[in-house]
């Protein structure tokens, strides 16, 4: 089975844009609610990513990872681009990545002034590690079309707000240098990140910003000097190679010793052989089943086996998944979802003579998605149940 794909979101045009010359084979995928995902393969082909374009702000941030997570339930969830700089010792176009990250406008107003209410999160220890790693041996700087002074890597807080910052003595400026004097760089879209990902089952998520400024009033210095446009090729290089090494560390599942298939909640593992030969008959196979199986239950539509009925829709959302992931092609998932139409046809239809069409069509669904092995364990078992229908 192909792994997930990493989630990388952005907020800046040009940070998209950086991330995007570094993938190849790319396609869009649209989120029913409107949101442009585009999907493709790293240089290496050994990682799959998801891009999206999330505007300013964490609210906008959180709203789109919470439907990138939902829509490809990824390995982890990237959010890369730009950010000023909090410290004399960050250089233009170094890399800082997030080890907390801070919404640092949480506060309230008492009669003595704003006293601060932290939230903070932190990166997941093993991504952290991974990140130590790509630092250590530099070859992610191979991609960098910008061959210039070789960025450093930092690591450290960053805080988050809702606000520019291009100033060291405003009220904010002195906010942060009092609550969060550790921060290393100050950006708006990492805390809603962050949050989605905390909701969603702890899912991992990494902030990787690169200096563009040095949030001192001298930002349109140093945006007439491109440094906005080489910070975003550095960070684009460096998250890359980091999602290269998360999903290279995830454990890839043994096809042929088990398969994850589910229906309704249960773990079809285990899935058994078919070693019938000659006139012999398979009535049923299955792994381990937990309930009752009933498959003799007469012709009318409101008697077709529920079984079959949650295979067939289990079925259908792993192909769905499957295309998301990149498992399966849209030319794929069009002709396998089509046959699944043709299915469900001749299940409801109550007619002794659509079994037949039923079944076909399973195994040619069958053969459509025989390289996603949950897809193909779920056809497998449909066809078994539409075969022993009497």
């Amino acid at each position: 089975m192909t792994r997930k794909p990493v989630v990388i979101l952005t907020a800046l045009d040009s940070e998209y844009d950086a991330v995007r010359q570094q993938m190849q084979d790319r396609r869009f995928r649209r989120h029913p609610q409107g949101t442009q995902f585009e999907l493709g393969k790293v240089a290496s082909g050994r990682c799959q990513i998801a891009l999206a374009l999330v505007g300013k702000g964490n609210g906008a941030a959180a709203i789109i990872a919470e439907r990138a997570i939902t829509e490809f339930d990824p390995t982890a969830v990237f959010f890369v681009g730009v950010a000023g700089a909090l410290r004399s010792n960050l250089g233009l176009g170094d890399i800082v990545v997030a080890t907390h990250i801070y919404a640092y406008h949480g506060a309230t107003s008492e009669d003595d002034g704003r006293k601060s209410r932290p939230r903070a999160w932190e990166i997941p220890h093993a991504i952290d590690q991974l990140a130590r790693e790509v630092k250590r041996n530099g070859e992610w700087m191979g991609n960098l079309s910008d061959r210039g002074p070789a960025p450093s890597v930092h690591f450290g807080p960053i805080a988050a707000g809702e606000m520019v910052i291009d100033s060291k003595t405003s009220a904010d400026a002195r906010w942060l240098l009092d609550h969060y004097n550790d921060a290393m760089a100050v950006e708006m879209e990492g805390a809603g990140v962050a949050q989605a990902a905390h909701l969603n089952r702890s899912r991992p998520a990494v902030v990787i910003r690169a200096i563009s400024d040095r949030a001192d009033g001298t930002k349109q210095v140093s945006d007439r000097e491109r440094w906005q446009e080489r910070a975003v090729q550095n960070a684009a290089a460096f998250a890359v190679a980091l999602a290269e090494r998360v999903v290279a560390a995830e454990p890839m599942p043994d096809n042929a010793k088990t398969s994850t298939a589910t229906v309704k909640g249960t773990d079809m593992r285990d899935m058994t052989r078919n070693i019938a030969s000659g006139n012999a008959r398979v009535g049923m196979q299955a792994g381990n089943v937990r309930g009752d199986v009933k498959i003799n239950m007469g012709r009318s539509a409101a008697q077709q086996p529920k079984d079959l009925t949650a295979v067939l829709a289990s079925l259908r959302a792993e192909v769905t998944r499957a295309c998301a992931s990149g498992e399966l092609d849209e030319d794929t998932r069009g002709a396998a979802e089509g046959e699944l139409d043709m299915a469900d046809d001749a299940l409801t239809s109550g007619s002794g003579s659509e079994q037949g069409k039923l079944v076909l069509a399973l195994k040619k669904v069958r053969g459509l998605v025989a390289d996603v092995a949950d897809a193909a364990a779920l056809a497998a078992l449909a066809i078994t149940l539409a075969q022993a229908m009497s």
